[in-house]
């Protein structure tokens, strides 16, 4: 399925917020090695890296469709969707 550049900022965004939430709970919860986790925080984060992974792997397998299909590197494709996803220009004030 063909994606415009805007979905895949969307993407970016959407797996960028999944990995801010697993390092969240990594501060949360403290390394597990000094601090053993309760099966509910275990549960949580490997549900949370879980959704991160799957939508880290969706972007960049879009990317990679939408580089091809227009000819570009896939490279620059997937720092424009990144600059723009984390770093976007404000909106035009009338």
């Amino acid at each position: 399925m063909a994606h415009t550049f805007d979905e895949l900022v969307a993407m970016q965004r959407a797996a960028d917020q999944a990995h801010s939430r697993v390092e969240d709970l990594r501060d949360q919860y403290g390394p597990p090695a000094h601090t053993p986790w309760t099966e509910l925080q275990t549960d949580t984060y490997a549900s949370a890296w879980r959704t991160w992974r799957d939508l880290a792997r969706a972007v960049q397998s879009a990317v990679t469709e939408h580089a091809t299909e227009q000819g570009t590197a896939r490279s620059e494709v997937e720092a424009d969707v990144k600059t723009t996803a984390r770093h976007p220009k404000p909106a035009p004030q009338d």
